[in-house]
């Protein structure tokens, strides 16, 4: 049995200073969906590696680089690390009780954008490294990280960069970007992830806005003209029209359903945080409502754009008009098979004029929660965080851990620093240090054995 008192008495006594860490790396701006800070952002995730003595490189793609990096150990067993260094826009600003980028302390949180998602997780993992690395001069196993710099705007050139690199990323198991506790501290993991297709629908009517009553008897009008078309992809019962697009949908097996059954009720956390009155379908809790917020394909309009929207009142014609949309998806959907159902659902209801601009997509994956891999990242958990750790089949959000899991053949596990209160991808996002140690120690635990 490995003593993990020096491990974890090097953890507490250093936190200081991978904070600090930390904070230099959240202070960097690196936002995919605007290209701000992306190289710089890399070149910070490179020296991180260089110094703890793995062999790194920088590669780059069509879009933003990433970095790869290698440090031998004493097993011929290799474990992965995928993340990523890029973060969500910090939009809007004035939410925010503090700056975005600059990294603050307070009430035992960090708060800056892209601390949780998912800068913390890469330094946390580097701190269990150096914890190790500490009482022995070389790790227990070989260790590669993929860190890419597109995972906000749908990972849009990693598959091609996983294919590419596949002997590089060769590896026995993979650790992915995010995990952590749930609403009752209890440490859980996500064994799949719902893919997506993420699309800008738009329609043009004329070169130009117009004065409404010129127009608005005789041109044709762009909002409502989207509105319309909006108006074909699903009913109110929540049903999908694009043709054939349940037939690939791979329902939930009996052992999903007991491990969905097994966790714990959510409903009341849910209206509690978010202030919802109300669930779809009519719902209002129990294992059905867990099973139909991952095991369900979604369409969700994300964003509408058309004429004025200023102070006051302004009597136009919209000329242009544009939706942004998201499809959730379950196995074994593709996103290839939504952008062409898509294109052919608008043709047949007469909106050949509505333009689709794909913006980026991923399949889904999951392992297989009997997998030795999943059983041992629970085991090490237990001593961490002092209860068992909640297996759950599958997350609603997307990710693109498709080419890992079918394409570099990995079971896939997640392990992390986060919690349901640090607001990623919205504003005043933070991590509890409390929650970073445990992180890193539970990392440490995993590393030393999967060696075994």
């Amino acid at each position: 049995m490995f003593d993990y008192s020096k491990v974890d008495a090097y953890l507490e006594k250093h936190m200081d200073a991978s904070i600090a860490e930390l904070s230099k790396l959240c202070a960097q701006p690196s936002v995919a969906a605007q290209n701000w800070g992306l190289q710089e952002c890399a070149a910070l995730v490179y020296e991180l590696l260089r110094q703890r003595g793995f062999s790194v490189e920088i590669l780059p793609t069509d879009g933003a680089p990433v970095v790869i990096g290698e440090l031998t150990g004493n097993s011929p067993k290799t474990l992965l690390f995928y993340n990523h260094y890029d973060v969500q826009p910090p939009e809007p600003l004035e939410l925010w009780n503090t700056p975005p980028f600059e990294p603050t302390l307070k009430d035992g949180k960090l708060f800056a954008r892209g601390v949780s998602d998912d800068k913390a997780h890469i330094t946390s993992r580097l701190f269990a490294i150096d914890a190790l690395l500490a009482s022995n001069p070389n790790l227990p196993c070989n260790i590669k990280f993929i860190i890419e710099g597109e995972e906000e705007i749908s990972s849009i050139h990693l598959k091609d960069f996983v294919y590419q690199n596949s002997e590089r990323l060769k590896a026995d198991a993979c650790i992915w970007e995010f995990g952590g506790v749930d609403h009752r501290e209890v440490p859980v993991q996500y064994l799949g992830l719902r893919g997506i297709c993420y699309v800008e629908l738009s329609v043009e009517t004329a070169s130009q806005d117009v004065h409404s009553g010129l127009g608005g008897s005789i041109f044709p009008n762009a909002a409502w003209r989207l509105v319309w078309a909006l108006n074909t992809l699903k009913g109110p019962d929540e049903h999908i029209r694009l043709p054939g697009h349940y037939d690939t949908v791979r329902p939930p097996s009996a052992r999903d359903r007991a491990l969905m059954d097994a966790l714990p009720e959510t409903s009341e956390e849910y209206r509690t945080r978010y202030g919802v009155q109300s669930f779809l379908k009519g719902m209002t809790g129990g294992v059905d409502l867990r099973l139909e917020e991952v095991f369900q394909p979604t369409c969700t309009i994300c964003g509408l754009t058309s004429g004025y929207q200023g102070a006051g009142s302004k009597t136009v014609l919209p000329a242009r008009a544009s939706a942004k949309i998201d499809f959730r998806l379950v196995p074994d959907q593709t996103p290839e098979q939504v952008l062409k159902a898509l294109r052919v659902h608008l043709d047949n209801h007469g909106f050949s004029d509505v333009q689709i601009n794909f913006l980026g997509g991923e399949a889904p994956a999951r392992t297989d929660p009997d997998d030795p891999f999943i059983k041992l990242v629970a085991d090490t958990a237990l001593p961490v965080y002092g209860v068992p750790m909640q297996i759950i089949p599958m997350s609603g959000g997307s990710g693109p851990n498709h080419a890992f899991v079918h394409h570099l053949k990995l079971p896939v596990a997640t392990a992390g620093v986060g919690y349901p209160g640090s607001q990623a991808h919205a504003p005043n996002e933070n991590i509890r240090l409390d929650l970073y140690l445990k992180g890193a120690k539970h990392i440490a635990r995993i590393i030393q054995e999967f060696a075994s």
